[in-house]
């Protein structure tokens, strides 16, 4: 009986160890699994970034390994601003005197001449100014003969100086008078000989003071026109130029004389050519920002206005910078990367049976790469200026040819921006 007491409690312990034993074992494989997971995860995030490619990859497709050059690449400014006219090419047109228009002789976006008449003004003021000259004139014409008598008798010595002194005194008054009514005339545009012969006006021209083309025109017919409130202005775009907002980190840079290619969104992003004349002293408001002003070559082949927004390239000449080939770039979710070697492994050469082929692929030299994103600047002559945007090693060797390649393998083959 004892023995038999001994014998079952021997198979319970063997039972119970065996379920621990399992339960580790289930545990391990557990564990192993969930590393497994982690390992193949954090192998797949690496692989977005490094890519493997075999010597005989490389060959196929043309990939070639360089490094970074200094390359002397034109520098640029990029500056926005607006177009604009010179004061000298745009002008308001006013009236000297108040006045009710009777006509207007022109049309908003009219081409118009110096001189020539866009309205007519009327008021009752102009008759009585006209009827004003001609009493002045007939007072003046007596005040000469009455100087010239006075000076007759002072010679034959009939007369006295007080009286000539007095005349005197008085033909300068109504010289001057006389003189004054005439420029008034003459800056209404009425001709003073006209009104001496009697013949009066009751409306006076107003005339375009330059050449351009009409604007905004501000008032109808039968208005009371103002004097300090424009009828209408006119702006002359044959000497438009560009006034650009170049900020203090680049203005030490700018300069008079320099090259300056604009881009107009309304000309199809054509480029058109220009050259920088001047630059302002004092900064725009607080945006601390100078406004330089550009010439516009040929201004009149285009099609410019006043006011139209521009995107400038300022040329500020020659610099030794970092670049690489055009096709070393790929662009890849908005951003700009190249590729980076960082080394290099000889594949085991002997092969199972049943995977030989798969052995003779891998067999031979391979190559990682690491994608690093740059921030890119000029291109010419077929190189770009790149700026890492982390720190590389010195010597680096980078993918100069197919790139493009490159990326498309690390995303399965697919297409890439």
């Amino acid at each position: 009986m004892k023995q038999f007491k001994h014998k079952i409690a021997l198979i319970v312990f063997l039972i119970s160890f065996g379920n621990i034993f399992l339960l580790s074992c289930g545990s391990s494989s557990e564990k192993e699994e969930k590393k497994e997971s982690v390992n193949e995860k954090t192998s797949e995030e690496k692989g977005n970034d490094i890519i493997e490619l075999s010597e005989e990859q490389l060959k196929a497709v043309g990939i070639t390994i360089g490094s970074l050059e200094q390359k002397n690449l034109n520098a640029v400014v990029k500056a926005s601003g607006q177009l604009a006219v010179p004061p000298q090419n745009r002008a308001d047109v006013n009236v000297l005197m108040g006045g009710i228009v009777q006509k207007i002789s022109a049309l908003e976006g009219q081409a118009v001449s110096k001189g020539q008449t866009v309205a007519w003004l009327e008021n009752q003021e102009f008759v009585k100014m006209q009827q004003e000259y001609l009493t002045t004139k007939s007072a003046f014409a007596y005040t000469q003969e009455e100087l010239k008598r006075q000076k007759e008798l002072n010679e034959a010595d009939a007369g006295t100086g007080k009286v000539l002194q007095q005349v005197q005194a008085n033909y300068n008054a109504e010289k001057a008078k006389l003189l004054g009514l005439e420029k008034q005339l003459q800056q209404l545009s009425i001709n003073p000989e006209s009104v001496s012969n009697g013949n009066f006006v009751t409306q006076i021209p107003i005339i375009a003071p330059i050449s351009g083309t009409v604007g905004h025109i501000s008032v109808n017919t039968g208005t009371f026109a103002e004097t300090g409130k424009p009828l209408m202005e006119i702006i002359d775009n044959s000497q438009i130029h560009c006034d650009l907002i170049v900020f203090e980190k680049d203005l030490f840079k700018v300069k008079v004389g320099q090259k300056v290619n604009f881009i107009l969104t309304n000309q199809n992003n054509q480029e058109i050519q220009g050259e920088i004349y001047g630059i302002n002293k004092s900064f725009e408001d607080q945006s601390k920002g100078i406004i330089v002003h550009s010439i516009i070559k040929d201004a009149s082949k285009y099609k410019l206005i006043q006011g139209m927004y521009v995107t400038a390239l300022i040329d500020i000449g020659n610099q030794l910078t970092t670049a690489v080939p055009v096709d070393a770039l790929v662009r890849s979710e908005g951003k700009d990367y190249i590729y980076m070697l960082i080394g290099t492994e000889e594949k085991d050469k002997e092969a199972d049976s049943e995977k030989a082929d798969d052995k003779k692929k891998e067999a031979g030299k391979h190559y990682q790469f690491k994608k690093v994103e740059v921030v890119t600047g000029v291109t010419e002559l077929g190189y770009t200026q790149v700026t890492p945007v982390e720190e590389l090693p010195q010597k680096v060797q980078i993918v100069t040819k197919g790139a493009f390649y490159v990326l498309s393998k690390s995303k399965g083959g697919g297409e890439e921006e």
